[in-house]
């Protein structure tokens, strides 16, 4: 399963990479700060922008907390429909607290760091630098094929690449296109695999909660004034009791 999150993530972030290369960064991205200080305003200070990263924090975690308190899991990782409905909690715990998906999250990543960057080139070993903290495996050589890409065309237009050289950015997305088809990376496949990937992880996180109740339970069990009572179905417990 994490071979396959990884797989994903590297295939978002290659289409992301790509998509952000063309169009030069124009998409904006979110900014806190920016939006706490509009242009008409005096700039905010560090007290106040730190304030404002806790009350919205605060914020995200209480909606969060509030679908949990309505919404009914049950803890059976071997029950298709429970891990269904887990998954399903969570994307709503998701999109009521404002948190990013995980293609979401590669996109704002992107964009947030290579914002500004002129050339293909630099952007490129950017995206290697990116992919390398964020400890993805590049297992298929993507970069390299990429990096040969670029260097054809440059070669060829006896210069840098720039970002703004719409003529031959679209000609290194015709190149980019070939090698993800080469590689079998299909756009198209992506949001079924990434559903696939969501029950995954949902059955895995479902599978880890359960082992920490039984834990829990057991260890309860071992009290003196517990001694005496049966451990309960963890199917049957519902943990908006417990929040």
């Amino acid at each position: 399963m994490a071979l396959a999150a990884r797989m994903v993530s590297r295939s978002r972030q290659l289409y992301s990479a790509q998509t952000a290369l063309v169009n030069g960064g124009a998409t904006q991205v979110r900014s806190f700060a920016k939006d706490a200080a509009p242009a008409d305003r005096p700039p905010i200070n560090g007290d106040d922008l730190l304030k404002g990263i806790f009350f919205e924090v605060k914020k995200k975690f209480e909606t969060a907390l509030g679908v949990l308190k309505k919404e009914k899991i049950t803890i059976d990782p071997d029950d298709p429909a429970a891990v269904s409905r887990y998954a399903q909690v969570m994307k709503t715990v998701r999109e009521k607290a404002d948190l990013l998906s995980d293609s979401q999250r590669i996109k704002y990543t992107i964009e947030t760091f290579t914002k500004g960057i002129p050339d293909a080139r630099t952007y490129l070993n950017t995206l290697q630098e990116i992919r390398v903290k964020s400890g993805l495996i590049d297992h298929l050589g993507i970069e390299p094929l990429m990096m040969e890409a670029l260097e054809k065309i440059e070669k060829d237009i006896k210069k840098p690449l720039l970002r703004s050289d719409k003529k031959n950015m679209a000609t290194l997305l015709a190149e980019f296109d070939k090698i993800n088809k080469k590689l079998g990376i299909r756009k198209e496949d992506l949001p079924k695999i990434e559903e696939e990937l969501e029950m995954e992880i949902a059955k895995s996180e479902l599978t880890e909660l359960k082992k920490e109740c039984i834990e829990a339970m057991e260890t309860q069990l071992k009290r003196e004034e517990f001694k005496d009572e049966e451990m309960p179905d963890v199917k049957k417990l519902d943990i908006r009791n417990f929040l």
